[in-house]
């Protein structure tokens, strides 16, 4: 690990924030991928591969964020009991229920909700020149959710 100048609470505060995005990104991975498994209704053979595309366009994110982290001079979180720890989103599985509808409501809610944690990552850093590089990635992860969201709507109308 390299040193930094920046001071240790700081740089924690960081290294945590970014840990529990990817955490974030992690479970709500997961669970797209769940409703790419097991969606059963009459928009089983488009739904599916949209949630597909939506999955490689986590898989990327999860990398760039884990890399970040290593670029920091820490290590990324690599378990799943550290990830159900760190994430702010919760795990939700309806067996009863799996139509694309409840799906892609609880995938929004999830994307929402990590738009709201990085504008507040950003918001807590903004204004901090040793952590500029930080703020621009974690505001690109955010444009990447918002696009993804927008792209849930357009499925729901």
């Amino acid at each position: 690990m390299h040193t930094t100048t920046m001071e240790e609470p700081k740089v924690q505060t960081a290294i945590t924030c970014l840990a529990t995005l990817l955490a974030d990104e992690y479970v709500l991975y997961t669970k797209t991928k769940n409703a790419h498994w097991n969606i059963q209704d009459v928009d089983f053979f488009e739904t599916p591969s949209f949630f597909e595309t939506q999955c490689k366009k986590l898989d990327k994110i999860i990398d760039s964020i884990a890399e970040h982290i290593r670029q920091q001079g820490h290590f990324a979180p690599g378990s799943l009991k550290l990830f159900l720890e760190l994430t702010h989103l919760t795990e939700v599985h309806t067996v009863d229920d799996n139509k694309s509808i409840v799906y892609l409501n609880q995938l929004l809610i999830d994307h929402e909700s990590i738009i709201i944690h990085c504008k507040e990552a950003v918001l807590l850093f903004e204004n901090d020149n040793e952590y500029s590089t930080t703020t621009l990635f974690i505001t690109n992860v955010m444009k990447q959710h918002e696009d993804m969201a927008i792209d849930i709507r357009s499925h729901l109308k």
